[in-house]
């Protein structure tokens, strides 16, 4: 069972050194749709919640535009809950130190589908070895529930309208799964 109080105080790993807080994740926990992304940024770290800085913004926006589903209907976590230095990705030790946190989540949240942003997420929830250019929008299970890949916002934010479109054909196919279930 998730304790909160544990995870809030955690210090499995050394990134507890130097965040301000552990971002837990929020929404309900049977959501339309569990998001999972890499690890908080720096408005995450001060705010406490994931993807509350420029790359949520344009995020749920997109989740609105494409498949009508508002922050409120999604519970929103991160495979790491610390902000690693300068924002770098997150190490393997640290994704695998983290894990059972997310592990706790996945198995609390019934979701009626799982959006994975960026290769970080991607590969750590549904196990993919590919870069992202070639798993994005590809329909996978995880423990019955329907998921997709797509950019993290963050890229679209630097890639712009390219990344952004891509971004909406991946949640297309997400909005079929939505759909049929």
């Amino acid at each position: 069972m998730l304790d909160l109080n544990e995870l809030a105080t955690c210090t499995r790993c050394q990134l507890s050194l130097t965040r301000q807080r552990v971002v837990i994740g929020s929404g309900p926990n049977t959501p339309q749709l569990m998001v999972i992304g890499e690890a908080p940024g720096r408005s995450e770290d001060e705010g406490g919640e994931p993807f509350i800085g420029r790359s949520g913004q344009l995020l749920f926006r997109l989740l609105l535009e494409e498949l009508g589903v508002t922050r409120r209907e999604c519970f929103v976590t991160n495979v790491v809950k610390c902000r690693p230095p300068q924002n770098r990705t997150p190490t393997f030790l640290e994704i695998k130190t983290c894990r059972p946190w997310l592990d706790e989540q996945l198995a609390l949240v019934t979701p009626r589908a799982i959006l994975t942003l960026g290769n970080t997420a991607s590969r750590a929830v549904f196990g993919f070895a590919s870069p992202m250019g070639a798993v994005h929008g590809r329909v996978v299970q995880l423990g019955g529930v329907p998921g997709v890949a797509t950019y993290h916002p963050a890229a679209a934010l630097r890639g712009g309208s390219s990344v952004v479109q891509v971004m909406r054909r991946d949640l297309a196919v997400l909005r079929q799964l939505l759909d049929a279930s």
